[in-house]
């Protein structure tokens, strides 16, 4: 049993609110009627255990829930291999870098590449 909680009957969206794709997803659930739950990360910090939970809901390394490609990431590190703490220090000190939107119900998981995926859950 993780440290997030989680229901059959809402999704929980972990979105940055910062992110087109983020606010797309979220207006398209909305508009969809989806019963959700947002978690802007930017403004509500995620913990060390709810990065790593996130990560291994998705079957995911922790480094790979980080978006190197990210402009907050290229101008403050380079490509480096880190421990799992460093990731998750990293993702704590700089929310936007994490790939995101996460959408959770029940035992799903998923990583949002388009706002439609959001369905898919």
């Amino acid at each position: 049993m993780g440290e997030i909680a989680t229901s059959e009957r809402q999704i929980t969206l972990f979105y940055s609110s910062k992110s087109t794709r983020a606010k797309q997803t979220l207006a398209y659930a909305k508009a969809e009627g989806l019963p959700i739950r947002d978690i802007d990360i930017l403004k509500v910090p995620l913990t060390g255990t709810q990065i790593a939970e996130l990560a291994d809901r998705l079957h995911m390394e922790i480094k790979d829930l980080v978006n190197q490609e990210h402009p907050a990431y290229t101008s403050h590190f380079e490509h480096h291999e880190f421990s799992s703490d460093d990731w998750i220090k990293m993702i704590k000190h700089n929310p936007e870098i994490m790939k995101q939107p996460i959408a959770l119900r029940g035992d799903i998981t998923i990583l949002i590449e388009t706002p439609t995926d959001i369905i898919k859950i």
